[in-house]
C-alpha cells in the first residue's frame, strides 16, 4: 500500500519553516554588494530590500494558493507540469539542474569561504591579504564544495543534522545586529548621518534602486521551496497561505532590520571599505564577539551551501525518473549503500565546479571583461520569467477560487515578476544579452539530449 506524508506541521511550525528556508547567506552576502552598487546610498538600498521583499511576499502567496489546489505536488517543476504541461516543466527542470542550482551552489561555496577567511583574519591577523579573491579563499571554496558533496553523498543523515544546526545559528547575528545596531546607530547619530550620505555613483536614484532590487532577489530566493511542504501542513488550504505570507513578512523585517543595524554600526565609508559586516559587528559588540558573529555567518553560509548541494546532486535524477533528459537508465541508478543517485551526484558536482569557474572568471577576476554577466543574479531572475505562464494558466484553470485568489493575486504576482525582469535588464544591460546566449546554449543542449533519449526509447 502506498504511504502518504502525514499532516504533522501546525501553523506556527510552518511559519518557522518558511523563515528558515528563505533566510540564508544572501542577506549577508548581498548587503555589502547592494551598498556598493548604490554607491553608499542607504535610502536606495533600504528601499530595494523593502520592495524586493514585498515582491517575494506577493509571489509566494500566489504560489501558496496554487499549492492548496495541487496538494500532492510541490516545487516549481510540479506546478509547471500541472498548469502548463510536461514539456514546459521539463525545460524548467533542465534549467534548474544545469544552470540555476549549480550556479547558486558555486556562488555559495565562495561566499562560505569568503566569510570564513574574514573570520580567520579577525583571529589570525594577516591570514589572508585578500579575503575575496586570494588563494586562501579559492582553496577554501573548493574544500567546502567537495566537503558538502561528500557529506551529502556518504552521510545524508549527518547532512540533515548540520542543516538544522545552521538554520538556528544564522538567525543569531541577524537578530542581534538588527536590534543592537539600530539602537547604537540612533544613539550615536551614525544611522542618521548614513542616511544623509550622497551616492558616489553617478546615476539617478531610480537606476540605483533597480540595480539594488535585482541583487535582493538572491537574498530572498528560496520561498518557492517552502510551497513543497503543503502536503505535510495541517489544514493546508488555510494555513499554507498564512504561513507563506506571514513567514515572508518576517523575513523582510529581519533583512531590513539587519541592514539598518549594520548601517548603525559604522559610517558608510567604513562599510564600503570593508570586506563584510565585520567592522560593524566589532564596533557594536567588540572585537571578540564580533569575530564570533562572523563565524556564525560562515556557518550559516555553509548550511545554505549544504542544502543547495543536496538539491544539485539530485537534479538529474529528478529528470530521469520522469523519463526525460539524457541517459535515463544511467541517472536513475541508486547506490545500495548510501541510497544516493551516484551518477546524478557526480554530474551535479561537475556542473557546480563549472559554474564556479565562470563566476571566478567573469565576476571576481574580471577575465571576461565587458562580455561577462552576473551568475549570482541572472539565473534567479530567469525563474521569475518562468513563472509568468504559470500565473496565466492558473487564472484560466483556477475556476473554483474567488476573484481575488484566481485573478487579483496572480495578476499582482505576474506584474511583480515582470517588474523584476525589467529591473534586471535595466541594471545589467548587455550582460543580460551575454547571459541569454549561454542560457540558449544550455537549453538547446537540453532539447538535443532529450530528443536523443526519446528516439532511443522508441
Amino acid at each position: 500500500m502506498e504511504q502518504k506524508l502525514t499532516k504533522k506541521y501546525g501553523l506556527f511550525t510552518a511559519i518557522a519553516m518558511v523563515v528558515g528556508i528563505v533566510i540564508g547567506s544572501g542577506v549577508f552576502f548581498k548587503a555589502q554588494t547592494i551598498l556598493e552598487k548604490t554607491g553608499g546610498d542607504l535610502v536606495a538600498s533600504i528601499l530595494a530590500w523593502v520592495f524586493g521583499g514585498l515582491i517575494m511576499v506577493v509571489c509566494a502567496t500566489a504560489f501558496a494558493v496554487m499549492a492548496t489546489k495541487y496538494e500532492k505536488v510541490g516545487g516549481i517543476i510540479d506546478y509547471a507540469e500541472a498548469l502548463v504541461g510536461g514539456e514546459y516543466a521539463y525545460y524548467i527542470g533542465w534549467f534548474v539542474a544545469t544552470v540555476y542550482l549549480p550556479a547558486m551552489t558555486g556562488v555559495l561555496a565562495w561566499v562560505s569561504a569568503r566569510y570564513s577567511v574574514v573570520f580567520l583574519n579577525s583571529v589570525i591577523p594577516g591570514f589572508a591579504e585578500n579575503p575575496v579573491t586570494g588563494p586562501e579563499c579559492m582553496v577554501l571554496t573548493l574544500v567546502f564544495m567537495v566537503f558538502s558533496y561528500v557529506i551529502n553523498a556518504l552521510s545524508p543523515k549527518l547532512a540533515g543534522k548540520f542543516q538544522i544546526t545552521s538554520t538556528v545559528v544564522k538567525l543569531i547575528p541577524l537578530v542581534l545586529m538588527g536590534i543592537f545596531g539600530v539602537i547604537a546607530g540612533l544613539s550615536s547619530g551614525t544611522l542618521a548621518e548614513n542616511f544623509a550620505v550622497q551616492s558616489t555613483v553617478d546615476d539617478g536614484r531610480m537606476s540605483l534602486f533597480f540595480t539594488a532590487l535585482v541583487s535582493t532577489a538572491f537574498a530572498y530566493e528560496g520561498w518557492i521551496i517552502a510551497t513543497s511542504i503543503n502536503a505535510e501542513i495541517k489544514n493546508a488550504k488555510k494555513n499554507l497561505p498564512i504561513a507563506l505570507t506571514v513567514g515572508s513578512l518576517i523575513v523582510v523585517v529581519i533583512c531590513v532590520m539587519y541592514n539598518l543595524g549594520v548601517a548603525g554600526g559604522a559610517p558608510i565609508s567604513e562599510l564600503l571599505a570593508s570586506e563584510g559586516p565585520g567592522v560593524a559587528f566589532a564596533n557594536i559588540f567588540g572585537g571578540k564577539v564580533g569575530a564570533i558573529l562572523n563565524l556564525f555567518i560562515a556557518i550559516s553560509c555553509l548550511g545554505t551551501l549544504n542544502g543547495l548541494m543536496l538539491a544539485s546532486t539530485r537534479a538529474m535524477y529528478s529528470l530521469a525518473v520522469r523519463g526525460r533528459g539524457p541517459q535515463k537508465h544511467l541517472f536513475t541508478r541508486i547506490d545500495e549503500d548510501t541510497n544516493m543517485p551516484t551518477n546524478s551526484s557526480i554530474v551535479g558536482l561537475l556542473l557546480v565546479m563549472f559554474w564556479f569557474l565562470y563566476f571566478y572568471a567573469g565576476n571576481l577576476a574580471g577575465w571576461c571583461g565587458d562580455y561577462g554577466f552576473d551568475s549570482s543574479e541572472l539565473p534567479i531572475i530567469t525563474t521569475y520569467a518562468f513563472y509568468l505562464p504559470i500565473y496565466i494558466m492558473f487564472m484560466i484553470k483556477g475556476k473554483e477560487f474567488g476573484v481575488f485568489k484566481r485573478f487579483v493575486l496572480p495578476a499582482l504576482a505576474f506584474g511583480s515578476s515582470v517588474f523584476v525582469v525589467y529591473a534586471a535588464v535595466a541594471s545589467h544591460k548587455m550582460g543580460v544579452v551575454y547571459y541569454l546566449i549561454v542560457f540558449a546554449m544550455f537549453m538547446f543542449a537540453g532539447w538535443l539530449l532529450d530528443f536523443k533519449n526519446k528516439k532511443a526509447l522508441k
